[in-house]
C-alpha cells in the first residue's frame, strides 16, 4: 500500500515512478489523503483519515507491506534502498535522489480538531542496563526524591486527563521564560506521581504561578523560605479525592502531594529555577517540595476562599499563595470569639518578625473546632478579619528599630503613628483540618504587593 497527499513534494517524486510500477504490480493499492489526488489515477480516498490512522501513518509518502491486514514492514519518506527492499524492485527510483524528506501525515496535523498531536518533547534514550531513577538524578530532573520515568505511554495516558491540545501553551515560565505546553506539564505530572484526572489542577496552578501578580521568579529567587502554597476549591477537589480534613497539610493523600510536587518540578525543569542556581533560599522549607491542599468546604461556616476571591460558587479554582511552612496556633481554652481572635493575633504578630509590619501577608488555616467558636457567635470571615486588623494595629513606637533593645524594626518615623501588621487585603482565611483538635495554623507570606507576590486565583478548565 502506498499512502500519499497532494502537498507533499516527495509524494510527487514517487508518483512519477508509479505507472511502470503498477504495470507489473497491480496489487499495489494507492491511498490518498486528498480527494482527486493523484489525478487520472484510480486511488482510494482517505480524507477522513480512518485508514491512515488505523495504519499509524505519521509521514508521507508511506510504503506499507500488509499481510492479513496487519503492517509487517514500512517506510515513510523517500529512502531508495528501503523502498527497493520493500517493493522488491531493485531498480526502483534510479532517477531519484538517494533520499528525500517526506511530509507529516495529516493524521498528526495539529490544525485538524480531530487529529491527535504527537508528543514533541525530545526523548532521552537510556542504556539497556541504566537505572531510570538514577538517570533522572544525574540529569537534574528531580527534587531529591525519585521520579516516575515519563515514558511516552505514561505521558499519553496523563494527557487523557484534559481535552486541551498537547502543544497548547499554558504559560511562559520564568526565570528562563520557557513555554510550558500541556505536554510538558503532563511529563512533569507523570514524574511527580499524578493521576490523569489531576492534570487540570496542575495546569491551573502553572497558569497562576506564571502571572506577574504571583511572580514565581521572585518567589523562587529570593533568599526567603517561601514557596508556592496551592489551595484547591470547588467540585474538582472532591472528584479527584483531595484532602481538606485531618492531616491536610501533611502526607497521606496522593492528590495533595503530587499536584504540589508537579508544580515545583515544572518551575525547576521548565522554568529553570533549581536550588543552588536561581533558587537562592537561605534555608528553604519543606513546602518548596510540595504544599497543596483542598479547603474543607462541606462543614465550613464560611464561603470558600475562591468564592471570596470572585470565583462563582460551584466552580473549581486554584489559589496560589507565596508562603512558608505552617506555624501552629494551639489554643484549647478559648470559648469566645474575642478570646480566640486575640490568641490568633498574638501569634500573627510574629509572622516574618514581631517588629516588622505592612510587608507580609498571611493565610490562616482555621480548623473546624476553632471555626465553630466563631460560627456560634455569628462571626464571618470579614468580621474576623476586622477584629484581627484592629488587634494588630498598635503604637508605632513598639515596632521601630531599637525598641526593646532589638536592632530590627521599622524606621524611626513609624513611632509617630499607629501601625498595622497587615494590609487591609493581606489577611486571608481557609477552613481545613480534622474535626478533633483545637488547633489552627498560620502560613506566613513573603513580601507583598508589586515588589513581591500577591495571592492569585485561577479557575480550573
Amino acid at each position: 500500500m502506498l499512502v500519499v497527499q497532494r502537498d507533499c513534494r516527495a509524494c510527487g517524486l514517487v508518483l512519477d515512478e508509479l505507472p511502470g510500477w503498477l504495470a507489473d504490480q497491480p496489487q499495489l493499492a494507492v491511498v490518498s489523503q486528498d480527494a482527486g489526488y493523484p489525478p487520472d489515477l484510480d486511488s482510494l480516498t482517505d480524507t477522513d483519515l480512518e485508514a491512515s490512522r488505523r495504519l499509524a501513518v505519521e509521514g508521507t509518502p508511506a510504503l506499507l507491506h500488509l499481510r492479513g491486514g496487519e503492517v509487517v514492514d514500512r517506510v515513510e519518506g523517500w529512502h531508495r534502498d528501503e523502498w527497493r527492499r520493500i517493493s522488491r524492485r531493485p531498480r526502483l527510483g534510479e532517477q531519484l535522489p538517494e533520499a528525500y524528506p517526506g511530509c507529516a501525515s495529516k493524521v498528526i496535523d495539529p490544525e485538524r480538531p480531530d487529529s491527535p498531536v504527537p508528543l514533541r518533547a525530545r526523548r532521552t534514550d537510556l542504556g539497556e542496563r541504566e537505572d531510570p531513577a538514577e538517570a533522572a538524578y544525574a540529569l537534574g530532573w528531580t527534587d531529591g526524591l525519585p521520579v516516575i520515568p515519563p515514558t511516552p505511554e505514561r505521558v499519553e495516558r496523563m494527557l487523557t486527563g484534559t481535552s486541551r491540545q498537547p502543544n497548547e501553551v499554558v504559560a511562559t515560565m520564568p526565570p528562563n521564560f520557557a513555554k510550558v505546553t500541556v505536554e510538558k506539564a503532563a511529563i512533569n505530572a507523570v514524574m511527580a506521581g499524578c493521576r490523569p484526572d489531576y492534570l487540570p489542577v496542575v495546569l491551573a496552578a502553572v497558569a497562576a504561578a506564571a502571572t506577574d501578580t504571583f511572580n514565581i521568579h521572585g518567589v523562587a529567587a529570593t533568599t526567603h523560605f517561601v514557596g508556592p502554597v496551592v489551595v484547591v476549591n470547588g467540585p474538582i477537589a472532591t472528584a479527584i479525592g483531595m484532602n481538606g480534613g485531618g492531616n491536610a497539610l501533611g502526607p497521606g493523600n496522593r492528590a495533595n502531594i503530587t499536584i504540589g510536587r508537579a508544580l515545583n518540578l515544572i518551575v525547576a525543569n521548565v522554568g529553570g529555577a533549581r536550588p543552588g542556581g536561581i533558587d537562592r533560599s537561605t534555608l528553604g522549607s519543606p513546602g518548596k517540595l510540595s504544599f497543596c491542599f483542598a479547603e474543607e468546604e462541606a462543614g465550613s461556616p464560611w464561603e470558600p476562599l475562591a468564592v471570596e476571591r470572585g470565583v462563582p460558587p460551584g466552580r473549581s479554582a486554584v489559589t496560589l499563595f507565596a508562603g512558608v511552612g505552617p506555624q501552629p496556633v494551639v489554643d484549647q481554652r478559648s470559648r469566645t470569639p474575642e478570646s480566640l481572635a486575640a490568641s490568633l493575633a498574638l501569634s500573627l504578630r510574629t509572622v516574618g518578625h514581631a517588629k516588622l509590619a505592612g510587608r507580609t501577608d498571611a493565610l490562616v488555616v482555621i480548623a473546624p473546632e476553632h471555626a465553630a467558636v466563631f460560627a456560634r457567635a455569628g462571626w464571618d470571615k470579614a468580621t474576623l478579619r476586622r477584629e484581627l486588623l484592629d488587634l494588630l494595629t498598635v503604637p508605632g513606637a513598639e515596632w521601630v528599630a531599637g525598641a526593646d533593645g532589638i536592632a530590627e524594626g521599622l524606621p524611626p518615623a513609624a513611632a509617630d503613628h499607629a501601625v498595622s501588621k497587615f494590609r487591609p487585603d493581606g489577611l486571608w482565611f481557609v477552613h481545613a483540618g480534622s474535626s478533633a483538635g483545637l488547633h489552627s495554623a498560620i502560613i506566613g507570606g513573603w513580601v507583598s504587593g508589586a515588589a513581591g507576590s500577591d495571592m492569585t486565583t485561577v479557575e480550573v478548565e
